[in-house]
């Protein structure tokens, strides 16, 4: 990205769309609006016109988006967005180009927070690096050779849809646990371990081994020289942490577990500046991925 250059990411999501103008890596202005996921599509679409309309003035050159669902980085069109029903189908890259005349480049959110944690946080000094978000759900976004991987309409890396004991991934590694196993959320168990509670230091325990679980199939998968953690439980990592490294030993090959590093995130806002790295990284993305074929079924 050149010096000076403004670019405009959005962070997309079934609640909010947060926004914010970058320059030089470092956000200058941001902005956060509800996101109207029940409303039909044309209303959605005049939501994330009106936030970026509010930007204009600024004199942005182009627009990075992170969205949660299956995109087509070429064509930028969007698919099967669980959390906003009326986004089946959508040309949003055709759509905000002809509004605003600037280049837009659209990819999966999780894909955008692992490649803002690339860009710009600890694990640039690695090239094969894995993401991965913490919350409500799972995401994992995958840096494979210093790009990212997305596979076919960015649909790598959902890891939390993987079968894991008697349900699945995102059921044990994600708040679902906290609120299925124990009624809690992870923050109110998060202040009760920071008071010594055992209980609560117990089901961290647990989960931090849940957690290794899954980043020892993915140590197995992708031989990742650095797993990176985000999302809002990562704030808790000091009480999982132990069980997860516990697993993590388990791992067989030693030259690839031994030399892992795990970073927690330290960005506030990574999908944005990820979102902005996509406007360059598009260019990879896109020669990189087989056309759409209409006929198959997405469903």
């Amino acid at each position: 990205m050149k010096a000076s250059k403004l670019v405009l990411g959005l962070d997309i999501g079934g609640t909010k769309i947060s926004s914010g103008m970058v320059r030089d890596g470092k956000i200058i202005e941001r902005k956060e609006s509800r996101t109207p996921a029940s409303l039909p599509q044309e209303e959605i679409l005049e939501a994330i016109s009106s936030q970026i309309a509010s930007y204009t003035s600024s004199g942005f050159k182009s627009i990075g988006i992170g969205i949660p669902g299956l995109v087509d980085p070429g064509e930028g069109i969007v698919y099967n967005l669980a959390n906003i029903p009326s986004f089946q189908k959508v040309n949003l890259k055709a759509y905000l180009e002809k509004k605003f005349n600037v280049p837009v480049a659209i990819n999966n959110d999780a894909n955008c927070f692992a490649l803002g944690e690339y860009k710009f946080g600890p694990a640039q000094q690695h090239r094969h690096v894995i993401a991965i978000t913490l919350g409500t759900g799972i995401g994992t976004g995958i840096i494979a050779n210093g790009h990212l991987y997305t596979g076919r309409l960015c649909g790598a890396g959902e890891w939390g849809a993987v079968p894991y004991l008697d349900q699945t991934f995102e059921d044990y590694c994600s708040s679902k646990f906290f609120k299925r196993e124990y009624k809690l959320s992870a923050k109110k168990l998060s202040v009760k371990a920071e008071q010594g509670d055992q209980k609560a230091l117990d089901i961290f325990e647990a989960y931090g081994s849940h957690l290794g679980q899954l980043i020892y199939r993915l140590l197995l998968a992708y031989a990742p020289e650095a797993i990176v953690i985000g999302g809002s439980i990562r704030k808790a990592y000091p009480f999982f942490r132990n069980g997860l490294q516990k697993t993590i030993h388990q791992f067989p090959y030693k030259p690839i577990s031994g030399n892992l590093n795990i970073y927690v995130s330290q960005l506030e806002d990574s999908a944005i500046l990820g979102a902005i790295s996509l406007v360059e990284e598009n260019q990879f993305l896109v020669s990189s991925e087989n056309p759409v074929d209409e006929s198959t079924s997405l469903a």
